[in-house]
């Protein structure tokens, strides 16, 4: 079974930082690439980031380009996002996600950005 645990939200002031994890089991981590997607409230949902399955291909949102930045760690079957410089915009929850033949998603976790 396909899990998805992402970890690492919670308040932060604007200008601030911080780094969210996901953590995949049951499926071969290193064989796909990985999304962090988000979610503001009341809106849609948002792509923020992929990464390639050996990282070194990433892609960014222009929103976010400079800010925010996507790694992962084969080994621990772990992908992070470190975002820097955080604004009040980007409150939302923020999803992990994975592409096979169908989509996956981690539980999200909450990112909110205020003074």
């Amino acid at each position: 079974e396909v899990q998805l645990v992402e970890s690492g939200g919670g308040l932060v002031q604007p200008g601030g930082a911080l780094r969210l994890s996901c953590e995949g089991s049951g499926f071969t981590f290193d064989g796909y690439a990985m999304s962090w997607v988000r979610q503001a409230p009341g809106k849609g949902l948002e792509w923020v980031s992929t990464i390639n399955w050996i990282g070194g291909t990433t892609y960014v949102a222009e929103s976010m380009k400079g800010r925010f930045t996507i790694s992962r760690d084969n080994t621990k079957n772990t992908v992070y996002l470190q975002m820097n410089s955080l604004k009040p915009e980007d409150t939302a929850v923020y999803y992990c996600n994975l592409r096979t033949w169908r989509e996956y998603w981690g539980q999200g976790t909450q990112v909110t950005v205020s003074s």
